[in-house]
């Protein structure tokens, strides 16, 4: 099947049908007639509007999102926003719940779609926004006078695609494309075709400025200067990763058209018994720090995980057990973005330390500091040494830590984390390792995660 055919298939998949296109009409007009009524009662003056892809028609079928900005003048304090936010955001969603982000906002269901109730501030500008948020508005009105009925059908097209090959969505799990870059890069390249062949030679640093703003720099592998506020980098979020996974799979596209290419992979559970087979067949020592996870978002937990599991793996690697990989994962709970087991997953290369480590001191010449180093040694009855070897004070004394499990069991609190994960594991956490680790895979999400780790696809 040449490539036009593939897109031309992929199309049926994307598009919305007429009926479903009438339900979200529908359904997104009564919550905005319900956010009006509500803002109708307050004490200032401030309006309703949505937002994001189904504004500006570039979702994709089967979509259950909609997005509605409640918009407060710039003069009203931060603590009435919320205040009022919240008000009018239940009032639209009498079952709803509160998440919190940059400030608090309102979501739940209605009518089988999935319903934010954000507040933010109406800036003149996006260079003027208070938070993240105010820029919205300005992107949708963007987006809408430069997509036409065409791009934004390539636009759903290019969703499409990006969520066939897993690179897909900003959330700071994920770490890749948001609607708004997708939107931005179709219209840069005129297309998804334009992108997948842009795409599939790109050697970041690459940059993009839709309205030649001249921005200042960023760094990061791939820049889109916003064309409404030229100090942001839209791309941001988008890890070195998934660049260069986009790259591989636009050009394996286009040297083979296939719908898999529209069509998420997402692996079957491991098993237990298939968790200890890869650790036998691999020879490695896994180990597993499981806990239970903060109560916060997605977005502030992986993160934080992030950061934790960077400082666990330093701290290894500094002692010698030499890490091969490592990765998180988390449980989800029942809620929406709501979280109860966290995992973080090292693979070590090296299982077990010698009881003695070499320890340099500094040359013999660099008087004050040698005699120090010395003397700090000298009766000590368990090193051996010192000595001289090379021209320096050389030392051989008891290794801390001869395993990895005795680090984490003993000083893993030391090795750095985010706040909250920190506070989560002062609770407690238990240490799983070598073909223990199999455990996880009692959970299926745990084991779809064991599953992407043991076989490491693009």
């Amino acid at each position: 099947m040449d490539t036009e055919a593939v897109l031309a298939r992929a199309r049926e998949r994307v598009d919305p049908e007429p009926a479903e296109r009438e339900r979200l009409e529908r359904v997104a007009g009564e919550l905005l007639e319900r956010a009006s009524a509500a803002l109708a009662e307050l004490p200032v003056e401030a309006d309703a509007l949505r937002v994001g892809s189904t504004a500006r028609d570039t979702w994709v079928a089967g979509d259950r999102d909609v997005d509605i900005f409640l918009r407060f003048p710039p003069d009203l304090s931060r603590e009435r926003l919320e205040e009022y936010g919240l008000r009018v955001g239940h009032s639209v969603l009498p079952a709803g719940r509160e998440e919190f982000a940059e400030h608090p906002y309102v979501t739940g269901e209605h009518d089988g779609f999935d319903v934010d109730c954000v507040p933010c501030y109406a800036v003149p500008a996006a260079t003027e926004a208070r938070s993240s948020v105010d820029r919205t508005p300005f992107h949708t009105e963007y987006l809408r006078e430069h997509l036409d009925e065409r791009l934004a059908g390539e636009v759903r097209l290019a969703k499409g695609f990006l969520k066939g090959v897993g690179v897909y969505g900003s959330d700071l799990r994920t770490r890749g494309f948001s609607g708004y870059l997708t939107e931005l890069l179709v219209l840069e390249y005129g297309g998804l075709r334009g992108l997948l062949e842009a795409s599939s030679g790109w050697a970041p640093p690459v940059t993009l400025d839709p309205a030649d703003h001249a921005a200042a720099s960023f760094d990061d592998p791939l820049v889109v200067v916003d064309p409404t506020d030229p100090e942001r980098n839209v791309a941001a979020v988008a890890s070195e990763r998934n660049v260069a996974r986009l790259t591989h799979h636009a050009r394996a596209f286009l040297d083979a058209p296939s719908l898999a290419a529209f069509e998420p992979d997402e692996p079957a559970p491991l098993s237990p018994e298939a968790v200890r087979e890869h650790v036998r067949r691999r020879g490695t020592t896994p180990l597993a720090v499981v806990f239970d996870a903060p109560d916060v978002v997605a977005d502030q937990l992986f993160p934080q995980l992030r950061r934790s599991l960077s400082g666990l793996r330093g701290a290894l690697d500094r002692r010698g057990f030499d890490v091969l990989r490592a990765t998180v994962a988390a449980e989800p709970g029942e809620r929406r973005d709501e979280w109860e087991t966290a995992v973080l997953l090292v693979e070590c290369e090296v299982a077990e330390r010698p009881a003695i480590e070499r320890h340099e001191g500094p040359p013999v010449h660099v008087a004050e500091h040698a005699t120090a180093f010395y003397e700090a040694y000298a009766d000590d009855p368990e090193a051996y040494g010192p000595f001289v070897d090379g021209g320096r004070y050389v030392v051989e004394r008891p290794r801390e830590f001869t395993t990895a499990r005795a680090f984490v069991e003993s000083d893993l609190l030391e090795a750095g984390h985010g706040a909250r994960v920190e506070g989560a594991l002062r609770e407690g956490y238990d240490v799983l390792d070598g073909e223990a680790v199999a455990a996880l895979a009692g959970s299926e999400p745990l084991g779809v995660a064991l599953a992407r780790y043991f076989d490491p696809r693009l």
